[in-house]
């Protein structure tokens, strides 16, 4: 008991306003932009761990599914009357794959069409017209 009576006179003396610190801003700021590159960097460090593995930013975890879902993206680019020509190919990225396919149109013409998927989504779909 008297141990207790002692911690908590110390935590009442370190907590009073006599001895209160005022916080910087600056280090705020400092600590808030070292945090934030600590996280960049251990995000770095799973990506270089687990390619593939989808850090919860959407869905896609296989090939089919980064094939399935760069076709849907370029055929809505394309417009109503694109078709998809063909099976597209994938290739693995670090953090994905790339696809690659063809759009074809009622008009006979076609366009050959590049998509990135990192992460679990889509990145970027590519029209080469």
């Amino acid at each position: 008991m008297q141990k207790t009576a002692i911690w908590t006179v110390i935590a009442l003396v370190a907590a009073s306003p006599l001895h209160a610190q005022t916080i910087d801003p600056h280090h705020v700021i400092g600590a808030a932009i070292a945090s934030d590159i600590a996280r960049d960097r251990q995000a770095e460090r799973d990506a270089r761990r687990t390619p593939y593995a989808s850090p919860g930013y959407g869905p896609i975890a296989s090939v089919a599914a980064a094939r399935d879902a760069c076709a849907a993206k370029a055929l809505y680019q394309a417009g109503p009357n694109g078709k998809l020509i063909g099976r597209p190919r994938a290739s693995t990225m670090a953090t994905g794959w790339e696809v690659e396919g063809e759009i074809g149109f009622a008009d006979g013409g076609a366009v050959p069409f590049v998509c990135s998927v990192r992460n679990g989504s889509v990145s970027s779909v590519l029209l080469q017209r």
